[in-house]
């Protein structure tokens, strides 16, 4: 990669859509200049005024002694839309800008939301973090391995918390499932079961053909694409990026919250050392890039896990019934999102949204449970506390970088028609496969390029 300062960044800025281990929860980022100190003030920015950004934005500029002072996108009338819907929260309302510069230039700011499109959170993220800035990223963090590892690499070197935005890690129940797996309760843990089965609301299925024309008024196409490669505008790529591979991780990068949480209740293993997929997309026959079945296999030394993505099944649903009106826990079955864990002692089945999790001991025993309502505002929280202590957050950059990982080997091996690929934890990199080692570089496109020195 050519070597770039955020300052050579040229033109607008763009557009985008509490527990944790007890080890990381207790170390400390360096304070440097930028940090707030505890008590302080916490001024932030939201870069992407999607809803996804504003919906986040919102939450964390509750909190207690925060405001936003910018709103960052290449779109107007959103950050016009944001900004006069965070007036209402903290009655200022923020500065609208279209160059991000102006965010990262700015001494006041503390930390930036980042929410845009997925081909820009590590750029973004890497340039915040030579700017001084703090970060909250949505997920997936990462299009590539390699922009994950600069992300860590950024963080460290500037001492920055970085935060993902896989809120499930600040979910009590999380903490103590992870717990109960850790004490020996379940047993020795052989196999895991990740479920991503969705129906096809959720997956951007079936994708339109629709023909290129010109960008909107007012839209910078080159500054929206970012590092992605060159294209033409298509309305239906600006609207609907996550159903391309330049763009997203598609119907993996929702799953990666479970892939995540797989990954703490296991106490963070390192990456696999194979990787397998099986599936296509057998659904929809309409030209999208993306599988609506995707069936990954990984594999470390004693422990095998499953990872099933679909994206047409009409029964599994994110808010399953309950199979009596009184539960509070869901029936498991309808789950779309449930991870369940098979221990020598017992199965865990465990949900992501705020489903809580069972353990079933032999004789359809349920040996323990714990329920509880939606950790999000936890989340936010954490991200404010962490930038005033200085310790790192509940889904501090490192382990949300493994976790991004899984979703990318299983997306190469089905992009190479479903190869089984060795990959090496340490060095990051495929084994004898330099077809899928391609897969793994950071995207980097004109002036669009994660400088070589972080």
């Amino acid at each position: 990669m050519s070597r770039i300062t955020r300052r050579e960044f040229v033109g607008q800025s763009m557009e985008g859509a509490a527990l944790v281990a007890a080890a990381a929860a207790t170390i400390a980022v360096p304070r440097t200049a930028r940090a707030a100190p505890a008590g302080d003030k916490v001024v932030l920015a939201l870069i992407g005024a999607g809803g996804r950004g504003q919906h986040v934005m919102q939450g964390i500029a509750s909190r207690e002694n925060v405001d936003v002072k910018y709103v960052c996108d290449l779109e107007e009338a959103r950050a016009a839309g944001a900004a006069s819907a965070l007036e209402k929260t903290q009655s200022v309302r923020p500065k609208t800008t279209k160059d991000m510069r102006e965010v990262f230039d700015d001494k006041d700011v503390h930390g930036v939301v980042i929410a845009t499109p997925e081909q820009w959170h590590a750029l973004a993220t890497v340039w915040a973090c030579q700017a001084g800035k703090d970060v909250y990223v949505e997920k997936c963090i990462s299009r590539t391995v390699e922009e994950g590892r600069k992300m860590v690499q950024a963080a460290r070197k500037h001492q920055r918390i970085v935060q993902a935005g896989t809120q499930h890690r600040s979910g009590p129940y999380m903490a103590a499932a992870s717990q109960y797996i850790r004490e020996g309760k379940l047993g020795e843990v052989f196999y895991v079961k990740v479920c991503n089965m969705l129906p096809e609301v959720y997956g951007g299925y079936p994708q339109p053909k629709v023909p290129n024309g010109d960008p909107p008024t007012g839209l910078d196409w080159d500054q929206w694409l970012g590092p992605a490669p060159d294209r033409p505008y298509n309305a239906q790529v600006h609207r609907n990026w996550h159903g391309w591979w330049d763009f997203s991780g598609g119907n993996s990068s929702d799953g990666i919250h479970q892939l995540d949480l797989a990954r703490m209740l296991l106490q963070e293993p390192s990456h696999p050392k194979s990787v397998q997929c099986v599936g296509g997309r057998w659904r929809y026959a309409d030209g999208g890039e993306m599988p609506d079945t995707q069936i990954v296999s990984f594999q470390w030394d004693r422990l095998a896990m499953t990872f099933e993505n679909t994206g047409f099944t009409p029964v599994t649903t994110k808010t399953p019934a309950k199979i009596h009106p009184d539960d509070k826990m869901p029936n498991w079955l309808q789950s779309s999102t449930r991870i369940e864990v098979y221990g020598t002692k017992g199965v865990m089945y465990l949900g992501r949204h705020f489903l809580g999790w069972q353990v079933l001991v032999p004789g359809s025993k349920i040996a323990a449970e714990q329920f509880e309502a939606n950790p999000e505002a936890l989340h936010f929280q954490n991200f404010v506390d962490c930038i005033r202590s200085r310790k790192l957050s509940n889904a501090d950059v490192e382990p949300a970088h493994a976790g991004a990982c899984l979703e990318h080997l299983g997306n190469i091996s089905y992009r190479l028609g479903n190869q089984k690929l060795t990959f090496d934890p340490k060095t990051e990199h495929f084994v004898g496969n330099d077809e899928a080692n391609q897969y793994l570089k950071a995207a980097a496109r004109k002036h669009y390029r994660i400088p070589d020195a972080i």
